[in-house]
């Protein structure tokens, strides 16, 4: 070995002209761990080598990413130092050839390398992933620059316009009914519908106050200066008018006054039917039936039968429960298509929110995408199984985020619940199209 050694010695020196006085022994390549000669020698940043079964025998042990000499952390994954390797089989062949045999025999290192080797692949997939997403990011830099600045200053924007408008979607729905003038009388037969308008003039010209309104009986409602003929219309007139009295106040018709109302749960509907719609949509059923799920049921999963006008006008002010048909076919759309319902529940309500349900129907489209995008990401990855534990580690966090809300809910300036509000209702579907964009385009970068 050492003739070899020497030999390699003379024809370095012939070749390059530098004399070597010494030989080389193996001592000199040697493993810090075995204290053997170096069989793949594997480099750590902190710059001692070792051989690479001995780093996987180490970490497989320790499963600590040091180097097993100083203790220092490597970054990435090790690889081997192919010119130190090349070195090391040219001058000691007959030493590696041996140290290789005796290694193939071992089956506890056989495993440690797989392991250590498997350790590996996860980490560079890790790595490729977050470099694909940092060029993403940096593909879109503008772009999210851009959004992010627009989106800080419209939201600033719409909480002090909708703010300062806030007074006047409270008027009626915090206001007693025995208070309201004629003008506000009038402001509420026009929200029972668009029927309703055609007896704004008879109401004014009657001067019809708060006071007066509730002394109202069916019969004087077909009498001038009312001469309300239609039976249907006269109906809902005094079935809403049963309910401002038994309330004392105008209850909420539309999204502002149904936030005025109930600032809070609006809020927490708001962020649990976007992040967690099945849970939301049991909590209504559960916890808030005839407020909240009824409506909702009757909106989304209408009956598909005929119809007469009377029905059509009163069917939102004397809700029944919903038939069998209405519930298969919300069943149907509760699991597999659940934003599709609050789709449908804002199409429903096009003629009074214009821009804001246009805005839900985008963002329930684009969460149905993202959900879309993470039950392929398990189908892909083989981990369907996983399903179980990821809803319920899911419903902890839900239920734990709304404990945590209702806790500080009473000190929480309504200043922030506005962004908060607004921000969810606008903002949100701006935000998804990017997550969209960055799913389709790491989903092509999988493909290729």
């Amino acid at each position: 070995m050492e003739e070899d050694v020497k030999l390699g010695s003379d024809n370095c020196e012939r070749s390059s002209g530098v004399k070597l006085d010494r030989n080389i022994s193996v001592s000199e390549f040697s493993c810090n761990c075995c204290y053997d000669i170096l069989v793949n020698p594997t480099t750590l940043n902190c710059g001692h080598s070792f051989c690479r079964h001995c780093l996987a025998l180490w970490w497989v042990s320790s499963k600590k990413t040091e180097c097993p000499e100083c203790r220092d952390k490597w970054e990435g994954f090790p690889k081997v130092n192919i010119l130190l390797r090349d070195v090391i089989e040219k001058l000691f062949p007959d030493a590696i050839k041996e140290k290789y045999e005796d290694l193939e025999q071992n089956t506890e290192i056989s495993r440690a390398l797989q392991a250590f080797n498997k350790y590996g692949n996860e980490q560079n997939q890790s790595s490729s992933r977050e470099g694909r997403a940092n060029h993403q990011r940096g593909g879109g830099g503008f772009f999210s620059g851009v959004l992010t600045a627009l989106t800080g200053v419209a939201v600033v924007l719409l909480v002090y316009h909708w703010s300062s408008r806030e007074s006047e979607h409270d008027l009626l729905v915090h206001k007693p009914v025995s208070k309201w003038t004629p003008e506000e009388v009038v402001l509420w037969l026009e929200q029972l519908g668009p029927w309703a308008s055609h007896y704004k003039d008879r109401f004014l010209s009657g001067r019809v106050n708060g006071r007066l309104l509730l002394t109202l009986a069916e019969d004087e409602f077909s009498k001038e200066p009312y001469s309300i003929e239609n039976t249907s219309h006269r109906k809902a007139i005094i079935m809403e008018l049963e309910r401002v009295k038994t309330l004392g106040v105008k209850p909420p018709q539309n999204l502002w006054e149904y936030r005025a109302v109930n600032p809070g749960k609006s809020l927490f509907l708001l962020y649990a039917l976007k992040s967690s719609p099945r849970l939301s949509m049991l909590y209504m059923y559960l916890f808030d039936y005839t407020e909240t799920f009824l409506p909702f049921i009757h909106t989304t999963c209408p009956l598909q039968e005929e119809e007469d006008e009377e029905d059509i006008i009163t069917k939102y002010i004397d809700l029944q429960d919903p038939t069998w048909i209405q519930w298969r076919e919300f069943l149907v759309k509760y699991v597999f298509l659940p934003y599709q319902l609050l789709a449908e529940f804002a199409w429903d309500w096009l003629e009074i929110h214009y821009w804001t349900s246009r805005f839900i129907i985008v963002n329930a489209m684009l969460l149905s995408v993202l959900e879309l995008f993470s039950f392929w990401r398990l189908w892909s990855t083989s981990q369907l199984r996983s399903i179980p534990r990821l809803m319920w580690g899911h419903f902890w966090k839900i239920s734990t985020q709304g404990l945590l809300v209702a806790i500080f809910w009473p000190v929480i300036p309504q200043f922030v619940c506005n962004c908060l509000f607004y921000w969810a209702l606008y903002f949100n579907p701006i935000i998804n199209i990017d997550l969209v964009v960055k799913k389709i385009r790491r989903l092509e970068t999988q493909v290729m």
